[in-house]
């Protein structure tokens, strides 16, 4: 039975297709070949796509926001993104917000990539990209600057984590010291009156005039 249907197949290969039947099991066995061949190198080459893209999107993604609390200007600098293991950090009057999440615009290269690691109010309020406007000093901002600064602060607090505020300096002035000095000027002052000349001629004055009353007695 199982010779009767071999030979069976045989002439249905050579009728149907033209060629023998060890033509026919060859050309079978080299497709089966290059079908097995194709598959292993596409893939391995989906899966090692798969493995890149889930790579590079656990990459993107933002690193939790990390507090710093009060920190002063000089260290709010660290987190300015030029450290690729460091969050990034703006601050707006005062407050600091991580924008690691919009690091196209905040990062290195990025169009905003100056005002990163700054409290940059003043500069947002002008929209200003000059060095003398990266301060968070708004003291001279009319109404419209402030309006347009109070806008930014609402964006920045939809969208962004706040991590820490920026230390205030308090600027040292004249006199703002301990009053010593000025006991010290007071001091000095006394002394010229105690060797006032005009009381000393005014002593030897009376003097004289008492001993000239004495030698006309």
């Amino acid at each position: 039975m199982a010779l009767q249907l071999w030979e069976t197949l045989k002439e249905a290969i050579t009728v149907y297709t033209g060629l023998s039947p060890a033509t026919f099991f060859a050309g079978l066995g080299l497709g089966l070949a290059i079908y097995y061949v194709l598959s292993a190198l596409f893939g391995s080459s989906d899966r090692h796509h798969e493995r890149t893209a889930r790579g590079l999107q656990e990459e993107m993604q933002p690193m939790p926001p990390v507090q710093v609390g009060e920190i002063s200007e000089e260290e709010l600098k660290a987190y300015d993104g030029s450290d690729p293991k460091k969050p990034l950090f703006m601050a707006i009057k005062g407050q600091i917000y991580d924008v690691s999440q919009s690091r196209m615009f905040y990062g290195p290269g990025g169009p905003y990539a100056l005002f990163a690691g700054k409290d940059a109010s003043k500069a947002l309020a002008k929209m200003s990209f000059e060095d003398k406007d990266l301060t968070g000093d708004i003291s001279d901002l009319g109404p419209f600057e402030l309006d347009a600064l109070q806008d930014w602060e609402y964006k920045f607090m939809s969208k962004y984590v706040k991590v820490g505020t920026v230390k205030k300096t308090v600027p040292v002035t004249e006199g703002s010291s301990t009053g010593e000095p000025a006991a010290e000027t007071d001091r000095e002052v006394e002394k010229p009156a105690e060797n006032d000349p005009s009381e000393h001629t005014a002593n030897g004055t009376a003097e004289s005039t008492s001993g000239a009353d004495a030698d006309k007695e």
